[in-house]
């Protein structure tokens, strides 16, 4: 094997390991389950926002050239740039992402043995010596790849492996009926499902550490960073897109045994003791904390590089520290609040992170003009916010109800598409009307 075919599989590994977290591990199964008959569709719809999409981030910073995330959303506005690449890197860091990874390692991997305790007391410790192997290994950024792609991952695939090919060959029972929710529509609640992973935002973050080591391992040019980058990304996303769906199925077909239960931590927790009794429950154990523990400390790594960017004045292992210590105390307000909290900010940003996407790989065929950047966005951040704003209960009514009558896909959470394909289209003609500069592709 090639030096440059080993870095691959490292790099690739690696970016398995890093997204296969906390969202990876208990939204699968619980969409099996609520799926249920409609399993295909609602998967198809989840594999789309939680795999390709993530791929198409890495790929879009491979194509636009840009050195970060900052840079890329600042062709929209420079104040955007920097206020976009902040919010998202505290939603994918210390505000929801990272105190996620420890409150379900701690839910799934801890709780069952220390049951009928008081749970603050027991998830503190935990979430204080999460953190501190977290900041530990966080602080040998240099040995990411070593420590993350060649020890953790592969051992992390055979032991998840267990699950669902035992799943697979021996299913704890048919597949029942969806769920009221996934009776129609059961592609867009896939698709909307897929939002909670976090893979596609955390993509625009670890595509940067992705490229970086392409560039290190030889690939210099733009086309050879593409190439590269899009085998990293396949090898991320197959081994991604074979869990999730297996996962999933194991989900769809555990009803008959365990029933039907509030969370895919607790599904999950139900199938291994099903499946391996008291050896079920240490092995997942395992699994979990490994998981989280690798996608923590890749986010706590590329959070405290960006903000050691931008603000320099504060070290990278202050910036470290820092999130470290917010995430730890976020933690202790335990997963269910964590993800009630994070939801209505996804679905916010992903359509922002969409449209952003698109519109990079578009950006040579209308050359780059700012117009059409600033108004595909302006009409995709106002429909995203008029309906998080009404599902928070914000007086919006009268323009929910226009939109929901005037919009297609607006009740499924897909109704900014079209304002900002048009957006996008009238910001091209004033721009030609205005000789608006292009910038260079």
């Amino acid at each position: 094997m090639s030096a440059r075919t080993s870095s691959i599989l490292a790099i690739g590994f690696m970016l398995f390991a890093l997204f296969f977290g906390a969202g990876n591990l208990i939204f699968p199964p619980m969409l099996g389950q609520m799926a249920g008959e409609n399993l295909i569709l609602a998967n198809i719809g989840f594999i789309i926002t939680g795999v390709g999409l993530p791929v198409l981030a890495i790929l879009a910073l491979a194509y636009s050239g840009k050195d970060n995330l900052q840079a890329l959303a600042s062709r929209v506005h420079p104040v955007y740039g920097i206020a976009f690449a902040s919010i998202l890197y505290l939603t994918i860091g210390p505000l929801f992402a990272i105190p996620r990874t420890s409150t379900v390692a701690y839910e799934i991997g801890i709780d069952p043995f220390v049951s009928g305790q008081a749970d603050t007391i027991p998830l503190l410790v935990f979430s204080i010596i999460f953190f501190a192997v977290t900041l530990y290994f966080s602080l040998q950024s240099q040995k990411l790849v070593d420590i993350v792609g060649k020890m953790l991952s592969p051992l992390l695939l055979v032991l998840i492996s267990v699950l669902v090919i035992t799943a697979i060959v021996n299913p704890i029972g048919s597949i029942q009926s969806p769920d009221d929710s996934f009776l129609t529509g059961s592609f867009f609640k896939g698709f909307q499902e897929g939002y909670l992973t976090m893979d596609m935002l955390a993509a625009f973050v670890f595509g940067i550490i992705v490229i970086n080591l392409l560039k290190e391992s030889g690939s210099t040019s733009k086309k050879a960073l593409m190439v590269n980058g899009l085998k990293v990304a396949l090898i991320a996303a197959v081994l991604l897109g074979i869990i999730y769906s297996s996962l999933s199925y194991s989900g769809a077909t555990s009803v008959e045994g365990i029933g039907y239960l509030d969370n895919g931590g607790a599904i999950l927790a139900s199938s291994f003791d099903y499946y391996f009794g008291t050896f079920g429950s240490v092995l997942l154990a395992f699994i979990v904390i490994a998981a989280c523990l690798t996608t923590s400390i890749g986010l706590i790594t590329a959070c405290a590089s960006y903000f050691n960017e931008i603000v320099p004045t504060v070290s990278y292992k202050q910036w470290a520290i820092v999130f470290t210590v917010v995430s730890t105390v976020l933690a202790n307000f335990g997963l269910n609040k964590i993800i009630e909290f994070s939801i209505p900010v996804l679905s916010f940003l992903y359509p922002l992170a969409i449209c952003l996407l698109v519109l990079t790989f578009l950006h040579p065929l209308f050359k780059g003009r700012t117009a059409v950047y600033q108004l595909s966005i302006l009409m995709t951040l106002i429909i995203s916010m008029i309906e998080q704003l009404y599902l928070l209960e914000v007086p919006v009514d009268g323009i929910h109800y226009f939109f929901e009558a005037v919009l297609p896909w607006y009740t499924v959470g897909l109704g900014w598409l079209l304002p900002a394909v048009v957006g996008g289209l009238i910001g091209y003609v004033l721009s030609m009307i205005s000789q608006q500069p292009k910038e260079s592709v």
